[in-house]
């Protein structure tokens, strides 16, 4: 029988695809003895080390060019190198579209922290489409910068012309955005998204305390969660012009557990600053305020520190493979369960459990999304 494989393309090969794809052959050499560290070893029969690249997207003139297995090594990478010996893979970078992918303000840091523009000609749409097609792509995740708005439009349109299962880690809204939703229902194509969620990030841990004190009893007054780090991602996040979407996803993916209103001005949640030396560490400051018995005062105060990259890339992975599997069985349009479970603004919020519950019956074939 043929081997099993997940042809996958990617947009941005920053950090998390750095991740993603050290992943791929950690596991492979590991095999099943370390799976852990995946939320699920095996789905549909696709195991982690089953994701092939096919192609690439960049804009980076350090990533262009060259070997997906090299660029995703160089600069302004820093993410944690955790195996280093990944294979040539044989597929080139191809100078992605930039629209608004780079904002003007990263023009002032220097050239290790920032993005440096290739030169190279630029994939245009049907250039992007020939090539997912060509190859044989059947999924395709996006990793450009927040705040690209239109750069995730494009991509998203590639794929509904290609015919390739789309998968949106980062906070443009077009898996739960209605009209984006229907057309890739209408054409058959699967769509995961949007904003990735990390296996245990902030956001996770946010709504795991917040569900912790609904389920206690104790009404939540206020709350904070305050996030810096040191790469380009939070580099990118200094202009607040590009943070709208990002505050919105992040913030609904707290907001929407709560049975109540506790106001606008009581809960605040994004990225608040760029420290270059964290490099792709990333520290959140979380804070919950509510009311005992008696309404007594009581609060909730967190720390926590992670490796950003490689903390999405789980999530990643498991995203990726329900999407092939969907591909598999014919089934296209927005994937409820797995987007519930791996991503802040998904078309349909669930709690945790249920969001895990439901994406097991999808892999068993027991939900149809």
């Amino acid at each position: 029988m043929a081997e099993k494989k997940v042809r996958l393309a990617i947009v941005g090969v920053g950090n998390c695809a750095s991740s993603l794809i050290q992943g791929i052959y950690y596991y492979k050499e590991k095999g099943l003895e370390a799976i852990k560290g995946v939320m699920f070893p095996e789905i549909g029969g696709y195991y982690p080390w089953d994701v092939e690249v096919v192609a690439a997207w960049d804009i980076d003139a350090r990533k262009v060019g060259k070997d997906v297995a090299e660029a995703i090594f160089s600069p302004p990478n820093c993410t944690t190198v955790f195996y280093r010996d990944v294979p040539a893979i044989g597929v080139r970078v191809r100078r992605g579209k930039t629209l608004d992918g780079c904002a003007s303000h990263m023009n002032n840091y220097p050239e290790a922290q920032t993005f440096v523009l290739s030169e190279e000609k630029e994939d245009e749409l049907e250039d992007v489409v020939a090539v997912l097609k060509d190859t044989g792509a059947e999924v395709l995740i996006n990793y450009v910068p927040v705040g690209s708005e239109e750069a995730a439009r494009f991509y998203a349109e590639a794929c509904l012309r290609a015919g390739v299962a789309f998968v949106n880690a980062m906070p443009t809204f077009i898996v739960s955005d209605k009209e984006w939703g229907e057309r890739f229902t209408k054409e058959g194509i699967p769509a995961v998204g949007d904003d990735i969620k990390s296996q245990v990030g902030a956001t996770i841990v946010h709504r795991t305390l917040a569900q912790l004190m609904i389920d206690r009893g104790v009404p939540i007054k206020r709350t904070y969660q305050l996030n810096f780090g040191g790469n380009t991602d939070f580099l990118n996040m200094l202009a607040r012009e590009r943070l709208k979407t990002k505050k919105i996803s992040k913030t609904e993916a707290v907001s929407s557990l709560l049975p109540y209103d506790i106001g606008a001005d009581n809960i605040h949640i994004g990225p608040s600053d760029y420290v270059p030396w964290l490099k792709d560490n990333k520290i959140a400051y979380i804070r919950l305020e509510g009311e005992l018995f008696g309404g007594v005062p009581m609060y909730i105060e967190l720390k926590l520190s992670v490796e950003d990259s490689p903390n999405s890339a789980g999530s990643a992975m498991d995203a990726i493979r329900c999407a092939k599997l969907a591909k598999d069985r014919g089934i296209g349009g927005p994937l409820i369960s797995i987007s519930a479970y791996t991503m802040k603004h998904p078309p349909e919020q669930y709690p945790d459990w249920k969001a895990r519950q439901m994406t097991l019956e999808f892999i068993e074939g027991k939900r149809e999304r």
